[in-house]
């Protein structure tokens, strides 16, 4: 499975801008992968949205990942869902999405990672790493040392880490055995600076690998 180093997520709360706009200027700047986090407009409202968005992704061979709604993520034939630790359960998102579906899974202590990589996921998320403002009520942080103790725990399955990385701290997080630090606030804040970052930190990504 394809899993790029560095993971924007979309958030209209902190843009103003629709998930389309979002992913346009994410994927001016060279993201090939991004996920549509929508927590507050309505379920017809992010299908709107989500559908537009899939529209930009094919015409750029860019994969697109619904959080939480798997519902919405069948209808518009999306790449895969990511879901928390309240939502769908994955082994009911994988009969309905098929084989072919990526899916990821929210963790956040080393317990919930144990129990995830025996469930049909394609990937882990661990996190927040950071303190982060993106989540209204945040679970506790695990920091940089839980990243690398879930990664020994583990062995080789896919991890994602999440919750306040930047573009100053996103090397640390690799450094600790993420394969993806998923990006949001420091992408996001300034919206007309967003492909600018992205290709920053594309460029950054390069230089360091």
């Amino acid at each position: 499975m394809f899993l790029p180093q560095i993971y924007p997520i979309t958030d209209p709360r902190i843009t103003k801008l629709s998930h389309a706009e979002q992913v346009k200027r994410l994927v001016g700047g060279g993201a090939k992968f991004v996920q549509l986090r929508e927590k507050y407009a309505s379920p017809k409202e992010f299908y709107k949205q989500a559908k537009e968005v899939l529209e930009i992704a094919r015409k750029n061979d860019v994969k697109i990942i619904i959080n939480d709604r798997v519902d919405i993520a069948l209808a518009l034939k999306a790449d895969g869902v990511h879901l928390g630790q309240d939502d769908l359960p994955p082994e009911r998102a994988r009969k309905i999405l098929g084989e072919k579906a990526i899916i990821g899974f929210s963790t956040h202590s080393l317990k919930q990672a144990a129990e995830a990589v025996k469930l049909p996921i394609d990937y882990l998320a661990i996190g927040p790493v950071f303190e982060t403002k993106t989540k209204v009520k945040p679970d506790k942080i695990v920091g940089i040392e839980g990243v690398k103790i879930v990664r020994e725990a583990i062995g080789n399955f896919p991890l994602v880490a999440i919750g306040g990385i930047t573009l100053q701290n996103f090397r640390e997080v690799l450094d600790a055995g993420a394969n993806s630090a998923a990006i949001i606030s420091d992408l996001l804040s300034q919206p007309d600076k967003i492909t600018k970052k992205m290709k920053e930190i594309m460029l950054s990504h390069f230089h360091f690998f």
